[in-house]
């Protein structure tokens, strides 16, 4: 999960801040203070992660491109330049181009954004962004929220008491409910100072950097494992009163399983080990062999770790987490009956590997014969009327299949209520009737204008005529003599 670090560099940030028996410092230089000790924290647990370090006033600069070299972001720090007034949305901006160019809109990243608080002056102010909202275009759209999933840790050098003294608690909450809500603000708690700066990096450290430590199963073998980023909690919405759930600190491997090519999985966490040891080898084992090793997260919940390899000499293993169920993967059926050959009664695979048990066929099989009508784009619908159309100049030889697409049609539009399809299905078919030509068989006009008779009488919702059951039929007509 890679982060940007997006620094407001505005004038604002040069404010003073006296501290007692010291020299005077700038708030610029307290948010330094507490960007360098999250970027010591970073290299420290979480190496192999991409961060990038961007600046902005009324424009924004990208510092350093997305790297794991710490030791460039805290010398970019360092010769930090100030400039003019506070512009958030440009800065937003710059960030979403950023990131798709490096990452595309798939890959999910944080941005932790410091400021002071300060929203700006006039046009191009936050305040001023957030209440031009609805009147804009789609070419002058808010850059919130980003294309790609993002959680916004807004990170103030102010406390809250300054903050809500104007509205700029109100706008930075609002900021982030159009972020999507995923993230949080920190501001200063107590006195403006290095340690109460220090203190508040230090919660974002706890809430979003803390590594998740676990211990990696295998029989009698285990291994110390760190997964990053941290799995999140998930939530099953149809539970009466849900429990987010967390992947369990012991994991246990279950088995291993052939592949050929796996696909890159967004909630895939790349895990490493500090030291030589079981997590090692099973890393190459898998790599060597093609395999994936399938692992018990929780009570009922899996996932499966693999090689992937980002480079052609660096790879790294990867966990995969699945959807929480003893069914995960429905062409593989329950977990829990996953077992060695040599428990079955005869192989599976056959005596020379020529079938497969998998996938499992359902107990029940399902019927597609009946294809329900959708209409999500006009073309669809569209589609639909020409192909009544076509039938009906071809009457009487497309009889049958004429009625059948009709009631088809007529079904579906009283299912949605659209009386008005049906109101304008039957003047185009009276206006097929009206130009048929002199040559037509003559029960091709008794079959358009009782057609568009009857569909006139569903279209005003009368239940005698517009009931869904009911089907129109052909009329009764006869010139055998």
């Amino acid at each position: 999960m890679p982060t940007v670090v997006l620094m407001d560099v505005s004038l604002s940030m040069t404010r003073p801040v006296s501290l007692d028996g010291s020299e005077e410092f700038q708030r610029k230089n307290l948010a330094v203070h507490g960007l360098n000790m999250l970027f010591e924290h970073m290299s420290s647990n979480y190496r192999l992660e991409f961060t990038t370090l961007m600046a902005f006033s009324s424009l924004w600069e990208l510092l350093v491109p997305f790297t794991r070299d710490y030791n460039a972001l805290q010398e970019a720090l360092s010769n930090l330049e100030d400039y003019d007034k506070t512009c958030v949305e440009a800065a937003l901006q710059g960030v979403s181009n950023v990131v798709q160019q490096e990452w595309g809109s798939a890959c999910p990243c944080q941005v932790v954004l410091v400021t002071d608080g300060s929203l700006g002056i006039g046009k191009g102010s936050l305040r001023h962004s957030l209440q031009t909202l609805k009147q804009r275009g789609d070419e002058k759209k808010f850059p919130l929220p980003f294309p790609f999933p993002c959680k916004l840790y807004i990170m103030c050098v102010a406390n809250a008491e300054e903050l809500q003294m104007s509205d700029a608690m109100d706008n930075l909450e609002e900021l982030l409910r159009l972020s999507g809500g995923d993230g949080q603000i920190f501001t200063v708690e107590g006195t403006l100072c290095m340690k109460s700066v220090q203190a508040m990096f230090g919660r974002l450290i706890d809430h979003a950097y803390s590594p998740f430590l676990a211990v990696l199963h295998c029989g009698n073998l285990s291994a110390d494992v760190q997964v990053f980023p941290r799995p999140e909690p998930v939530v099953i919405d149809e539970e009466v009163e849900p429990i987010p759930r967390t992947v369990s600190t012991e994991i246990d491997e279950v088995g291993t399983g052939t592949t050929d090519e796996l696909e890159d999985e967004p909630s895939a966490s790349q895990m490493a080990g500090k030291s030589p040891n079981f997590c090692v080898l099973l890393h190459g084992s898998l790599k060597i062999e093609g395999m994936v090793a399938l692992v018990q997260l929780g009570p009922e919940w899996y996932g499966m770790l693999y090689s992937q390899a980002d480079s052609k000499k660096k790879s790294n293993m990867m966990l995969s987490v699945f959807e929480i169920g003893p069914e995960p993967l429905p062409w593989l059926g329950k977990i829990s009956h996953l077992g060695p050959i040599s428990e079955a009664a005869e192989n599976p695979y056959g005596e020379d590997d020529n079938k497969s048990p998998f996938p499992l066929q359902p107990q029940v099989k399902r019927s597609y014969a009946q294809n329900v009508t959708v209409w999500i784009k006009a073309s669809g619908l569209q589609t639909d009327v020409q192909k009544i159309l076509r039938n009906a100049r071809k009457l009487p030889d497309k009889t049958q299949t004429f009625y059948k697409e009709l009631n088809r049609l007529r079904k579906a539009a009283l299912a949605f209520g659209f009386w008005e399809l049906l109101k304008g299905v039957a003047d185009l078919l009276e206006r097929e009737c009206t130009m048929l030509p002199d040559s037509a068989h003559p029960d091709a006009a008794f079959q358009l204008s009782h057609a568009a008779q009857q569909l006139k009488l569903a279209s005003t919702g009368d239940s005698q005529y517009a009931a869904f059951d009911h089907n129109i039929v052909p009329m009764h007509t006869d010139f055998s003599s």
